[in-house]
């Protein structure tokens, strides 16, 4: 499906302000504010990123208010032109240096208004993702709630019927629950969905760290909830070209591409940014001693040398056919007995197959 999914939603007047001019500090300005930044990171209890469309640009997903803009362009009537699909497009730098914030324990929630679920395909556990105007790739059934991961856009928006049903066991397993299944993408007047809602606005407030990539911060609530951390005494972040909404509540701000940025982060906190290999599921941040019983067997099996294999919660149910599925080779430290929790220590995420998850 092509990526200007904007040309699916209804009609509407006011899109916000499109077509600021873009600002560049000079390499050595972005330099000094990367360090500053990561500065913060090292001293923040809870970072929370909000992303926007200016992380997928280099994906070849287009933005709505940039120079060239799906919007922007509108405006002048032109037409935009789009070289890839949602299906082959691939994570950003920005994305996967995101997932790297997270695995090394920095990064404690993301929040994004994209709906091209480059998050989710990058491996970033689902978790600890909200995903505000809903993912081209996720359905939802309007019965039971339970979600529905696919390897191709669902093709229908504004959380409307995508002809499927829902095949959830109920708790008696006497037959499946047959709730109709929805798109989870919004149109302009749609409601946010109260889950992912509700678990922003508790993180934003948590957060002594807001760190803004991409947005510029025009479209309510989810442009606001970087100012509940502000609110609460923490810091804001923003690193975007054009101006924001809230560039006078920054503690920082950054004009630089994203990807730079991030790469220069990365470097400066000495973490690896991972290679993509794939379409990759993390339902789970979370490995529950519970579950160790079965990866105790292919410990027994030499294949994990003392570590754990965690797959991260992914159910059969949920995840695509052909999706890669992502195991990670772990050694913890363990509390709280049977039914406690593990503690990573170190961890080395990779491919064991690329697998069906009905095989799992």
């Amino acid at each position: 499906m092509s990526v200007n999914y904007a040309a699916g939603l209804s009609p509407y007047p006011d899109k916000g302000v499109c077509g600021l001019p873009e600002v560049f500090d000079s390499p050595e300005q972005l330099r000094c504010q990367v360090a500053a930044l990561a500065q913060m990171i090292r001293d923040a209890k809870y970072l929370v990123v909000h992303t926007g469309a200016g992380i997928s640009t280099s994906a070849g997903i287009p933005d709505f208010r940039g120079p060239k803009g799906v919007w922007t362009l509108e405006e002048r009537g032109e037409t935009p032109h789009f070289e890839t699909t949602f299906e082959e497009a691939r994570p950003s730098p920005t994305h996967m240096a995101l997932l790297a914030l997270q695995r090394a324990g920095y990064l404690k929630y993301l929040i994004s208004q994209n709906v091209d679920g480059l998050h989710m395909r990058s491996g970033f556990p689902r978790d600890l993702l909200s995903e505000l105007h809903g993912n081209m790739f996720v359905e939802e059934c309007c019965r039971c709630g339970k979600q529905y991961v696919r390897d191709k856009v669902i093709g229908v928006m504004g959380l409307k019927p995508t002809g499927r049903y829902c095949q959830e066991t109920r708790s008696r397993g006497l037959r499946a629950c047959r709730g109709k299944l929805i798109s989870t993408i919004l149109d302009w007047e749609d409601a946010l969905p109260d889950r992912d809602l509700g678990r922003a606005d508790e993180a934003s407030r948590r957060a002594d760290l807001a760190l803004t990539l991409g947005t510029s911060l025009q479209i309510r609530p989810s442009g606001n909830l970087p100012l509940a951390t502000k609110r609460k005494g923490g810091k804001l972040v923003i690193v975007n070209l054009q101006p924001t909404k809230h560039d006078k509540h920054a503690d920082l701000r950054i004009h630089g591409y994203v990807d730079e940025v991030m790469i220069q982060l990365t470097e400066l906190l000495g973490l690896d940014i991972p290679v993509w290999t794939g379409p990759t599921l993390c339902e789970s941040s979370a490995v529950d001693v519970k579950n160790l019983c079965r990866l105790q067997t292919q410990r027994s099996a030499g294949l994990l040398s003392g570590s754990f294999l965690h797959a991260g919660g992914i159910g059969a149910s949920s995840a695509p056919s052909d999706t890669r599925v992502l195991f990670c080779l772990m050694t913890f430290s363990v509390s709280g007995g049977v039914g406690g929790f593990l503690t990573p220590l170190t961890e080395e995420v990779f491919l064991i197959a690329d697998r069906p998850s009905s095989d799992l």
